[in-house]
């Protein structure tokens, strides 16, 4: 989606970049090959040339801080397939207060293609480890993170990185796609099953387990380990539906169709 994506260039926004793909300017490659495009002039032209070369060269080099630079927040999610190998679904477990009122993450759980891994406090939950686990992805997932988990973790650990990693909030895209509720909702909706020893837990029972396993109980922390696994797998699933739902609202689907249409009325 994202070399669809013409809302990178200053003065291009969502109504002109719908023009563009009206005109059968789809992709950067597209533009390129055009020497005249709506009212824009060669100087102009040239200038959006330049960046978008830097765009394709960002992509090719993996860059992922050219975009989170160059493209608005609440379009991150144009990423999601070309960052998909790179991507990474985080979600936080609490003690149940918050930081002001000596609240503290209990785990950090970070699902990927490559698997789950959880830095549980107290195990192997730091600043560092936490840095390097986020530093070996170029694309985060989270589901309210803008808001919760990222500001929760910022509090616990000041000097963490994360506003280089292009952020896909799946929270403001539902909303945006005017889906609401929270993610066991969502998994409701969208027909995702969780183990059967999963089912009903929530983020106080998520306290729970925790409290449970300072006063001994190892299968307690087993449990809540599996239960942020689970959440952040089924970041993973939401984020592919909301990407291609997002995709379809945008329009883009619809332009790329009847693009193949008139390709295939000329041959016949």
């Amino acid at each position: 989606m994202i070399k669809n994506s013409f809302i990178l260039l200053e003065g291009i926004g969502e109504k002109r970049e719908r023009c563009l793909w009206k005109e059968g300017v789809l992709t950067w490659e597209d533009f390129f090959c055009c020497n005249a495009i709506l009212d824009i002039d060669r100087e102009r032209k040239k200038t959006y040339d330049d960046f978008l070369y830097k765009a394709l060269d960002s992509l090719k080099t993996r860059d992922c801080c050219f975009f989170t630079k160059n493209l608005k927040k609440r379009e991150h999610w144009r990423l999601f397939d070309e960052f998909l190998n790179d991507a990474v679904c985080l979600d936080i477990e609490t003690s149940g207060l918050t930081p002001e009122k000596g609240g503290y993450v209990t785990v950090v759980g970070l699902y990927s293609l490559k698997g789950y891994k959880a830095l549980v406090k107290g195990e192997n939950l730091t600043e560092e480890t936490l840095q390097e686990a986020i530093d070996e992805h170029k694309f985060l997932i989270t589901f309210y993170g803008t808001i919760f988990d990222i500001p929760f973790l910022k509090k616990e650990f000041p000097n963490l990185k994360v506003e280089h990693i292009p952020h896909f909030d799946l929270f403001f895209a539902g909303k945006r796609l005017g889906i609401q509720g929270g993610l066991k909702k969502l998994e409701t909706m969208f027909l995702i099953e969780r183990d059967e020893e999963l089912k009903g837990l929530n983020g106080y029972d998520a306290v729970k387990l925790w409290k449970a396993y300072l006063n001994g109980s190892i299968d307690s922390l087993e449990r809540l380990v599996s239960y942020n696994r689970a959440d952040t797998e089924n970041l993973f699933h939401i984020g592919k539906i909301f990407y291609e739902m997002l995709r379809t609202q945008v329009g883009i689907e619809e332009f790329i169709n009847n693009g193949k249409q008139r390709r295939n009325q000329k041959v016949s």
